[in-house]
């Protein structure tokens, strides 16, 4: 459920636990916080342009010159730049390096092509099998929002999933990963698991729907536009009611 620096996959979250009293996270971190911050979870005013800037570099470059190398070549530009500022900051990488990966990607197909519209060729292969998966799992009974929140609730962080895999075999410990099926017994999660998992499946339904038309048509303007409002706004509204939905609620208040 995600958008890098070119709006089709979600921002990168910051290695981090959410405990109560802990500002907002970002990312799909936030979907277990006690409170929801759209702008930390986009990553703040930074998170922001890293998603927005070499799209819309490429698009306003593509209207202005009519001509696709210069864009193309001001987009990666763009994104490097990006990159190259958090190293000299020395602040993590890994959102920039997404969206560049992203760029390069669509640079690429682009270029070999000679077709502007492949831009964008990428992100709409990526939301088509987002959305086929989403809906495979909600079909299996199986919602794979269900799968992210109880596996962030339970801890299962990179080094967490390592420590089990060489955990003592005759432990008597509990394992993290029960609790990744532990809420399918539930009904009451199910449903609210696959509630969820909808919403996503109307965010990557809703991209195709608007810019496959566009791309089929090839034009890039409307492309671009859309490319950026369907990107991360539309993909901080549906985590928020994606964390709305999931939320656990609160402990009543003591007299």
């Amino acid at each position: 459920m995600s958008e890098p620096a070119r709006g089709d996959v979600p921002p990168q979250s910051e290695p981090q636990s959410p405990q109560q009293g802990q500002a907002p996270a970002r990312g799909v971190r936030a979907l277990t916080g006690d409170e929801f911050s759209a702008a930390q979870a986009v990553g703040g005013v930074r998170g922001l342009v890293e998603a927005v800037l070499p799209g819309l570099v490429f698009v306003v470059a593509f209207v202005i010159v009519n001509d696709l190398m210069v864009p193309l070549i001001a987009s990666v530009v763009a994104a490097v730049v990006l990159v190259a500022a958090r190293l000299v900051q020395r602040t993590p990488v890994t959102q920039a390096l997404g969206g560049l990966l992203g760029i390069a990607i669509g640079v690429v197909w682009a270029w070999t092509s000679g077709e502007a519209e492949n831009y964008y060729a990428g992100g709409l292969l990526l939301n088509a099998a987002y959305l086929v998966v989403l809906l495979g799992t909600i079909l299996a009974r199986r919602p794979a929002v269900g799968y992210v929140v109880e596996g962030l609730r339970a801890g299962l962080t990179p080094d967490a999933v390592r420590a089990e895999a060489n955990r003592d075999p005759d432990s008597d410990a509990p394992s993290p990963f029960a609790a990744l099926t532990a809420w399918r017994q539930d009904p009451g999660l199910v449903r609210t698991y696959t509630i969820a998992t909808w919403l996503w499946v109307g965010l990557f339904a809703l991209r195709l729907a608007v810019k496959t038309p566009l791309y089929l048509a090839g034009d890039i303007a409307w492309l671009g536009t859309f490319h950026l409002l369907l990107g991360v706004p539309l993909w901080a509204l549906v985590l928020y009611l994606t964390w709305y939905v999931v939320r656990r609620p609160k402990a009543p208040a003591a007299r």
